[in-house]
């Protein structure tokens, strides 16, 4: 199992899949409404390192956070 956190205005609790990949994880999270909306935009961190690509392979216990736009100052 993964854990998934999903930060900012996503406001959604934190979920466990057992997956092995970034692409297995897009296709679990794209049957969410509210947060499928936030994919196209939000960067992906994996053990607290950003990622560019779903190439990547998961292993149990991985933590991965969902970080979306935000706007501050």
């Amino acid at each position: 199992m993964v854990s998934v956190e999903f930060l900012g205005p996503i406001g959604e609790e934190k979920m466990e899949f057992d997956i092995t990949s970034l692409e297995e994880l897009k296709n679990e999270l794209k049957n969410i409404p509210n947060i499928a909306k936030w994919l196209p935009m939000s960067a992906i961190a994996i053990n607290d390192t950003l990622v560019d690509n779903l190439d990547i392979r998961l292993n149990k216990g991985d933590k991965i956070v969902i970080l979306p736009p935000v706007c501050g100052g």
